[in-house]
């Protein structure tokens, strides 16, 4: 641990693979560094490696990691047919990912999943996902306006006794929604935090007492987030200045 100094937060970055006269780049929306940094982290950047020896050297640095959004998780790497809906994310991403929060989840490091990052974080520890809420849940409302991808908005049912409460209170809230897909069953050691009022996961945390994990299916980094949603950085920075864990080697 880093006492008596900011924790560090590590980000994974997303990767763009090269096309055409364009090289492969990775980038980090601005939103993730700068929320970290307001809430009073200093981001790191974790970019896609397939060696773990030198993912464990990073993370051994760090404090906790934010799991970021992007595009979609391959159903077909959980044994599910590829919807026409579901534009994955590149293939060198998702294999950093899963290894990532594996790396996480064996290590109990504190972490905080947004957008598909909830959604890996739920599908590696277990759990289930729709691949595309008009058809998975005909009865829910809109998820994405694709005309106004950054202002749609819906309320948000907190259950007690959560992390979402202690950031939310009891006033009526109102959450950023861009996604198609959604968590459909809650990984073991997670409970729902937060759903819509079509029933839709939109945030989840860790049961564990040792381990700080919570995600969240809005995006509380986004310019479209209110002063609020930023409470929940700070509640994340706040937990990870002084839980202490040990590292061991994934097999």
């Amino acid at each position: 641990m880093h006492f008596g100094k900011k924790p560090l937060v590590g980000l994974n970055a997303d990767f763009v693979a090269r096309k055409g006269d364009q090289d492969s780049f990775s980038f980090i929306w601005s939103g993730y560094y700068e929320s970290i940094q307001r809430a009073g982290g200093i981001p790191c950047v974790l970019l896609p490696t397939d060696n773990e020896d030198d993912l464990l050297q990073q993370l051994k640095t760090l404090d906790g990691v934010v799991l970021t959004g992007g595009a979609d998780l391959d159903p077909r790497r959980d044994g599910y047919v590829l919807h026409s809906s579901v534009r994955p994310m590149s293939a060198r991403r998702e294999d950093f990912d899963r290894m990532l929060m594996r790396v996480i989840a064996e290590n109990k490091i504190p972490v905080f999943g947004i957008g598909a990052g909830m959604q890996l974080m739920n599908v590696v520890m277990g759990g289930g996902l729709y691949f595309h809420l008009p058809i998975d849940m005909p009865n829910s409302m809109p998820h994405f306006d694709r005309s106004s991808t950054l202002h749609h908005r819906h309320t948000l049912d907190v259950v007690p006794g959560t992390l979402m409460e202690k950031v939310y209170g009891d006033t009526e809230i109102r959450v950023n929604s861009r996604h198609h897909m959604a968590v459909s069953e809650v990984a073991p050691g997670f409970r729902v935090s937060a759903c819509a009022p079509d029933g839709v996961i939109e945030a989840i945390e860790s049961v564990e007492d040792d381990w700080f994990a919570v995600g969240t299916q809005f995006h509380p980094e986004s310019s479209s987030a209110t002063a609020l949603d930023l409470r929940i950085f700070e509640e994340f920075i706040t937990a990870i200045g002084g839980v202490p864990y040990e590292f061991s080697l994934v097999a």
